[in-house]
């Protein structure tokens, strides 16, 4: 195993604004090896941790491998608003995900997690601060996805591993 080289202090903001550009660039590994060096010397840094939470999310389009990873890092975010909204984009992102699986069982998966993202993005909808609504405007997104699909709401919404624990 390498012994990885430690990030300085003073680099931390050009780190993040490079991450954030590998994640814009389509290259989330690139990003989350930058979000984990900040977190190595800052395991507290707030816009690592989110930023962390994205890049592993964008890498559900080729790999779920790390999904309770990731739900577990969401869950574990210390303000209520956004533990609840990064809840959400973890099972939205996982909804949508399946949407592009040609597997047995992959609608009804990605209809189950994309209603339990709205459940989320309600809750985190009740928690905003005046004038943000990106929980309102994420929770619309996914209604407009189920409405194109034309999922119904499924009689038994218990689904194993995507069950919300607050």
């Amino acid at each position: 195993m390498h012994v990885l080289k430690e990030l300085t202090v003073e680099g931390v903001d050009k780190a993040l604004r490079k991450a954030e550009r590998y994640r814009l660039l389509g290259e989330p590994c690139e990003a989350e090896s930058i979000y984990c060096d900040v977190l190595a010397l800052d395991a507290g840094q707030r816009e690592a941790r989110i930023g962390l939470i994205l890049a592993l999310t964008d890498q559900f389009r080729t790999d779920l491998g790390r999904a309770a990873e990731v739900r577990a890092l969401a869950s574990e975010l210390e303000d209520g608003y956004e533990r609840f909204y990064y809840s959400g984009m973890v099972a939205e992102r996982l909804g949508k995900a399946q949407l592009n699986r040609y597997t047995p069982g992959a609608d009804d998966y990605a209809n189950r997690a994309i209603r339990e993202a709205m459940r989320w993005y309600e809750r985190a909808q009740a928690l905003r601060s005046p004038g943000d609504d990106d929980a309102l405007l994420r929770w619309n997104a996914c209604a407009r996805t189920l409405d194109r699909r034309g999922f119904q709401e499924p009689a038994d919404m218990v689904m194993p591993g995507l069950l919300m624990t607050e």
